[in-house]
């Protein structure tokens, strides 16, 4: 699985209507590639902050900013967020950035993944831009 795929999936696995991956042949011809908003159209909204908060509270002793920082965010999910799972998670998203220059990465992958979260059902915080 996609590191993308792992970060979907904890965010909304626990949603019944993403068990059903049909929808995604309905959709109209010409559509991108990435424009999975068909497959996951029937999903109501998730509450992402909801959940990411409860993965931190899991995480007693460690205090960690997924709001504005991918490394929190994917330890909060019990994800692999060393920097070559980071790198990894650049190329699948398309990052055309200096990779060695991880900071300008991180802020990159943030807003990619937040953006990607709310373009599949994801309801984020107000506080959070994509």
């Amino acid at each position: 699985m996609s590191i993308f795929g792992k970060i979907m999936s904890a965010i909304f696995g626990g949603q019944p209507a993403s068990a059903a991956p049909a929808g995604g042949a309905a959709s109209p011809a010409g559509a991108a590639p990435e424009a999975s908003a068909p497959a996951t159209a029937p999903m109501a909204a998730v509450d992402v902050a909801a959940i990411v908060d409860k993965a931190v509270a899991a995480h007693k002793g460690e205090k960690l900013e997924w709001r504005t920082s991918i490394v929190d965010l994917m330890k909060a999910l019990d994800i692999d967020s060393s920097l070559a799972a980071r790198k990894d998670l650049a190329k699948e998203l398309g990052y055309s950035g200096d990779m060695n220059d991880s900071a300008s990465m991180n802020v990159w992958l943030h807003k990619q993944v937040m953006s990607k979260l709310a373009a599949n059902g994801g309801k984020l915080p107000p506080e959070i831009k994509h």
